[in-house]
């Protein structure tokens, strides 16, 4: 597996770790055309809105510990 087939891989494992989604499968045909920068950028942009969410949850939780 090269470099840019393994960013894919970790790009569709990035949006099957949401629960309650469909699986998401890619076909690395599809971004063949991106470098390895543009992947990369996209798995930075997945995290970071995994991040958001995360963290969104959490404030929405910590109104409840006031009860």
């Amino acid at each position: 597996m090269n470099k840019k087939e393994e960013l894919v891989a970790d790009i569709e494992a990035l949006l099957n770790s949401y629960e309650g989604q469909h699986p998401t499968q890619i076909d690395p045909a599809l971004l063949s055309f991106m470098d390895e920068q543009t992947l990369k950028s996209i798995i930075v942009s997945l995290l970071e809105q995994k991040e958001n969410t995360v963290e969104s949850n959490l404030e929405w939780l910590e109104q409840f510990k006031k009860y």
